[in-house]
C-alpha cells in the first residue's frame, strides 16, 4: 500500500501501462509519457536488442512461485545459451539451480520478466512475456513488451568463469542472519522482481525484472525482516512502482559478485512518496520498503564471477567552464594526475559522481561526451534543469580547479561500422553526442555524406551553432539543417535557422531521398518515439535507425 494518496488516472484505452503505472505517472506529473510510449515499448525486440540478449552470459529473470510470490533469480550459460530465432522469441538453454525459489516455477504459461544487463559496459534492456514451453533445462519465451533502459546507476564490473566444482548449499529462513545483514549493507547493486496481473489479457500485465544501484550502504537494513532503499529518477515508465501499487509484493536479489552466491528475498512492499525521510537522500524521488516474508541464500550458485568492487573511479580536474547557450554549459576535464584518459568512441557517455554539500551520499549522473577522444580531455555539456540537483550544482557551484570522480566512458550509441551515409538528428541537449560524432567523422577523413539536423526552441537555446557551422564550412561532406520551433524576434530564417517548426520524418526523407542511410537520433523520449515511428512508416528499415534518450 501507499503512504500517500496518489489518486486514480483516467482510463487511456489500450495503453502500454496498467492502472498502477498510470497512477504513479500521474502522481509524479508525468502522464504525458502516454503520448509517445507506444513507440518506445514494443511487442517485439529490435534487432539490436536480439543481438544484445544473445551475447549475454547471464540474465536476471523474475517470476512467481507456486504461492504467487515474486522472486528474482539468475540464469547463466556459455556463449549462445540465449538464442532469438525471431523478433518475438528468446530460447534460453538454462534453468535455476536446485533449491532456487523459481526452480519449479518456470513452466509453460508462466509470466516472466527478463533483464539483460552488461555490467562491464552499463548496457541493459528489458523484455516481459511468458513461457510457452521448452525441454528440461530450457525455456521458450514469447515477448509481451520490450524496451531499452538508460545506463544510470549501474556499477561497472568485468566478469570471468570459475571452472572449479560448485559446492552449492541452500539456506532458508524468514529472518535475515547477521551475515546476510552485512551482505545487504555493503551492496551497491541489487535486482527487483515485481508484477501485476489484472482481469483478462493485456500486454501491460505480467512480470518485470529491474535493476537498482548506488553507493555501498544505499540499502538500509531496518531490522531482521525489513529493508529500505531510495528510488531515483529513471525512464518515467514506473513499472516497478506501478506493480507495487497494484500488487503490493516484491522480490529482491542480491549477488555476491566474488563468490557467485545469491541472496533472494520476497515480501510485502510499500512506497513512501513524500515524508521527511525521503528528503534525507540526495535526489531520491521516493523510498521503497520491503517487509520480508521469506529468505533463500544459495552459496556458490553460479559459475560466473565478477569484481567484488565496482571499478575504481578516476579523479578529474575541471580546467574550463564555457557557456554554450542560455541553459547549456560545457565542462572540460583533465586527469587529476596529469596522465592520459581512457579513450572513448564518439557518442558514448561519461558517468560522474558529485559530492554536493548538504547531502551525505554521492550523486551519480551520466552525460554524453561532446568532444572527440584525444586521450587528454573529457568534455560534457549539461543543460540546467530548474529542479535538477546535479545540473544546478554543476552550473552554479562547480568552478575550474574542482575535482570530481568519474568512471570510464561507456555506451553503445556509437557510429555504425560501415560506410553508409549518416544522418545525425538531435533535439535540444541531444546535440551533445552528435557533436562528438561529427568531430570524429571529419577528423578521421571519413568521406561519406553526413547530414547534421538539429531542432532547438530558438537561437538563445541553440548550443554549438558556431561549432557546427564551422565544421560544415570546412568540410565538403557535412550538410546542416536547423529547425527552430519558436524563433525569437532576432532570429533570422536563412541566417540563424532553416525551417520554422519541428523536425519531421517527411523533412528528413525530403532531405536525404534514399533508404540506405543510417539515422542516429538523440533527444527527449517523446521526440525519439515519434521520429522512429515516422521513419519506419516512410520505409526506413528498423535496423538503420539508432537512438539514444536522455
Amino acid at each position: 500500500m501507499l503512504k500517500t494518496d496518489i489518486g486514480v488516472a483516467a482510463d487511456s484505452g489500450r495503453s502500454p501501462f496498467h492502472k498502477g503505472e498510470q497512477q504513479v505517472q500521474q502522481h509524479m506529473g508525468e502522464r504525458d509519457i502516454e503520448r509517445w510510449a507506444k513507440g518506445a515499448i514494443r511487442n517485439h525486440m529490435p534487432d539490436q536488442h536480439r543481438e544484445f540478449f544473445e551475447a549475454q552470459p547471464f540474465l536476471i529473470v523474475s517470476a512467481r512461485d507456486r504461492q504467487g510470490r515474486p522472486w528474482a533469480t539468475v540464469l547463466e550459460g556459455d556463449t549462445g545459451f540465449v538464442a532469438s530465432p525471431e523478433a518475438t522469441r528468446l530460447d534460453i538453454d538454462a534453468s535455476p539451480t536446485p533449491g532456487d525459489p523459481l526452480a519449479e516455477a518456470l513452466r509453460a504459461g508462466t509470466n516472466i520478466g527478463i533483464l539483460g544487463i552488461e555490467l562491464a559496459t552499463r548496457r541493459r534492456n528489458r523484455v516481459n512475456g511468458h513461457v510457452v514451453g521448452g525441454t528440461e533445462g530450457q525455456l521458450n519465451f514469447v515477448v509481451g513488451q520490450s524496451f531499452g533502459n538508460c545506463p544510470q546507476y549501474i556499477r561497472e564490473r568485468s566478469y570471468w568463469w570459475d571452472e572449479g566444482p560448485l559446492e552449492t548449499r541452500v539456506q532458508r529462513g524468514q529472518d535475515l542472519t547477521p551475515s546476510q545483514i552485512d551482505w545487504i549493507r555493503t551492496a551497491d547493486t541489487f535486482f527487483i522482481a515485481t508484477g501485476y496481473q489484472g482481469e483478462g489479457e493485456d500486454p501491460a500485465y505480467g512480470m518485470d525484472a529491474s535493476h537498482r544501484g548506488g553507493e555501498k550502504g544505499f540499502v538500509e537494513v531496518l531490522g531482521d525482516r525489513k529493508i529500505r532503499f531510495p528510488d531515483y529518477a529513471g525512464n518515467r515508465f514506473y513499472n516497478t512502482l506501478g506493480n507495487i501499487v497494484q500488487d503490493g509484493c516484491a522480490g529482491f536479489l542480491f549477488l555476491d559478485f566474488a563468490s557467485g552466491s545469491l541472496l533472494q528475498l520476497t515480501g510485502r512492499a510499500t512506497i513512501d512518496f513524500g515524508s521527511d525521510d525521503v528528503r534525507r537522500f540526495a535526489g531520491a524521488r521516493q523510498l521503497v520498503t520491503l517487509d520480508i516474508e521469506d529468505v533463500v541464500e544459495t552459496t556458490a550458485a553460479l559459475r560466473l564471477r565478477w569484481q567484488a568492487d565496482a571499478e575504481n573511479a578516476r579523479s578529474l580536474r575541471l580546467i574550463e567552464k564555457h557557456r554554450e547557450s542560455k541553459d547549456v554549459v560545457s565542462f572540460l576535464f583533465e586527469a587529476r594526475d596529469g596522465g592520459t584518459l581512457e579513450p572513448f568512441r564518439a557518442g558514448q557517455h561519461l558517468p560522474i559522481e558529485l559530492k554536493i554539500p548538504g547531502f551525505d551520499e554521492k550523486v551519480q549522473r551520466t552525460y554524453s561526451l561532446s568532444n572527440s577522444s584525444n586521450g587528454m580531455h573529457y568534455r560534457i555539456s549539461v543543460k540546467r534543469e530548474t529542479s535538477g540537483l546535479a545540473s544546478r550544482y554543476l552550473h552554479d557551484a562547480l568552478q575550474p580547479g574542482a575535482i570530481l570522480e568519474s568512471r570510464k566512458p561507456a555506451g553503445d550509441f556509437i557510429l555504425p561500422d560501415d560506410d553508409r551515409p549518416i544522418v545525425l538528428v538531435s533535439a535540444g541537449i541531444g546535440i551533445t553526442p552528435m557533436l562528438s560524432m561529427v568531430h570524429w567523422l571529419v577528423e578521421s577523413d571519413d568521406n561519406r555524406a553526413i547530414w547534421f539536423v538539429h531542432g532547438a526552441r530558438n537561437g538563445a537555446h541553440h548550443p554549438f551553432k558556431r561549432d557546427v557551422d564551422r565544421i560544415a564550412s570546412e568540410s565538403g561532406s557535412v550538410s546542416t539543417l536547423t529547425f527552430y520551433s519558436r524563433p525569437n524576434e532576432g532570429d533570422e530564417q536563412g541566417r540563424d535557422f532553416d525551417v520554422e517548426g519541428r523536425i519531421s520524418g517527411e523533412a528528413l526523407k525530403a532531405l536525404v531521398a534514399r533508404n540506405d542511410v543510417h539515422y542516429l537520433l538523440c533527444g527527449p523520449a517523446a521526440f525519439l518515439a515519434g521520429m522512429q515511428a515516422e521513419l519506419e512508416h516512410l520505409g526506413v528499415p528498423e535496423a538503420l535507425i539508432h537512438s539514444e534518450t536522455f
